[in-house]
């Protein structure tokens, strides 16, 4: 009932666009009916921002609270799940009393097989989970078995067509993930136990490659088949700048047809919870691990810049929060948030907060939740190495290196421009937030000075944190 000990389920996409969402009415073409009853059942947050703008090390951050900096996460190349000594959200719930579950992508770096970064060694009881790192991110949406795996042979890796795994054993499954997934949760919540459940579902979609969709759902739409990597093609880059915007037919329409099976999928857990009388003492929240992929034809609108960069299109994320009778339904916040802070929010919730001393770089959003106009963070901070940015409520300062390497490959590879050199942008009272368009830095030296100090300061702090942590 209300006012026990809530359950808290979490949903994370992957690569969602924070435009492709039906309430934002930016495209009619855009169906999310079950995302837009979770919005109209709580609170929007309009300037909620992951860590990063790609997923290994947004996701580091937001299974601990703790920024991914602290123990040296910057990127692809230095990802990686928080050591021991950083204890993740589901070890700390299930220290309070709740039983624990894991569905759906895991991508915190390298993640090998048996290592922290596995569900089952950091806190997670029950899990069916991908290890998405074995194959560039991505898990097929349709097949995974040591049959595909070995038909697919020198090109397995790049689709992930490999056998799932269910706690420490591998298993096949030849279902559409998005479905598998949620049909995973729904057997957890059922499990008879007194226990309240944390339960975290990760998607892979809406992640290339988006036209892996059953040919039930291709016949509904009027969408033809594509095949998928052939094993037998010498240049892979070739083939992948053929597949990603603005080279395959269709791809708008693939994408959009992923996102509404996510969405009927994520009403269909809301609707079982609803039957079971779960839905009243159930936090609900839902969130993409960073800003939607131009390449794969998601779209940000009306935020500048889309997944790798630091603009708002890479950072910032659709964060919808249902909690009964916290909530006010319908509500929205322009208030600063981070993803860090829905750690300390559920362990606050569970009846015991942060351990003193505990490291968390999150702040509780109860007081938020219960007012819409509360403020939250002062300051937000982004470190890629070759790319940085503040963020405070009146300005964003975001610098790119623009003799970086990394700019270069993003910019041949996934067709996107990071941008270069420093930008100050002020603060609009549009939904857009900043306008990214318009560069204040000359005008403003005293601020772009002042944010500059205030992230030497910081950044200081997690090089001091990773020495300790990593020692």
């Amino acid at each position: 009932m209300v006012g026990s000990r809530p359950n808290i389920v979490l949903v994370v996409s992957d690569d969602h666009g924070f435009g492709d969402l039906g309430f934002r009415d930016t495209d009619p073409a855009v169906s999310t009916p079950h995302l837009d009853a979770l919005a109209a059942d709580g609170r929007v947050y309009d300037n909620a921002y992951v860590t990063a703008p790609i997923c290994s090390p947004s996701r580091a951050g937001l299974i601990t609270g703790v920024h991914q900096a602290r123990w040296g996460s910057h990127w692809f190349t230095d990802s990686a799940m928080a050591p021991e000594a950083v204890p993740s959200l589901a070890e700390q719930l299930g220290d309070r009393g709740y039983r624990t579950g894991y569905f759906g992508k895991i991508h915190y770096g390298a993640d090998e097989v048996g290592s922290r970064a596995c569900p089952p060694h950091h806190g997670f009881e029950t899990s069916f989970y991908g290890l998405a790192a074995h194959s560039m991110g991505r898990l097929h949406y349709l097949h995974h078995s040591r049959e595909h795996e070995e038909a697919y042979g020198d090109a397995a890796h790049r689709h992930g067509v490999s056998p799932m795994w269910e706690g420490t054993r591998t298993v096949d499954c030849e279902r559409h993930l998005t479905e598998e997934f949620i049909e995973r949760t729904i057997g957890f919540v059922d499990v008879p136990d007194d226990r309240p459940f944390f339960a975290m579902v990760a998607f892979n979609a809406v992640h290339n490659f988006t036209w892996q969709l059953p040919q039930h759902e291709l016949d509904a739409r009027g969408l033809p088949q594509h095949p998928d990597f052939d094993a037998e093609t010498n240049d892979y880059l070739d083939w992948y700048d053929g597949a990603v915007e603005p080279n395959l037919e269709n791809g708008r329409e693939y994408y959009l047809a992923q996102l509404e099976i996510m969405d009927r999928e994520i009403g269909r857990l809301r609707a079982h919870l609803e039957e079971t009388g779960l839905a009243e003492n159930t936090i609900i929240v839902y969130m993409t691990d960073n800003g939607g992929s131009r390449c794969n034809y998601g779209r940000n609108t009306p935020l500048e810049g889309s997944k790798y960069t630091l603009f708002d299109g890479g950072i910032r994320t659709p964060m919808l929060i249902s909690w009964p009778g916290v909530t006010e339904p319908g509500s929205v916040s322009s208030s600063l948030v981070s993803a860090l802070d829905l750690a300390p929010t559920f362990l606050a919730a569970s009846g015991r907060g942060v351990e003193d001393g505990a490291l968390c770089d999150g702040i509780d959003l109860r007081s938020s939740l219960e007012d819409a106009s509360a403020p939250v963070h002062d300051v937000l901070h982004f470190d890629n190495n070759f790319q940085w940015a503040v963020r405070t409520p009146q300005w964003k300062l975001r610098y790119v290196d623009p003799e970086s390497p990394a700019r270069a490959s993003i910019l041949q590879v996934e067709h996107t421009d990071i941008g270069q050199g420093l930008q100050l942008s002020p603060s609009v009272p549009t939904l857009a937030g900043l306008d990214e368009t318009t560069d204040l830095a000359e005008q403003h030296p005293d601020v772009v000075q002042e944010l500059t100090a205030m992230h030497d300061r910081w950044l200081a702090e997690m090089k001091e944190s990773a020495q300790a942590l990593l020692a």
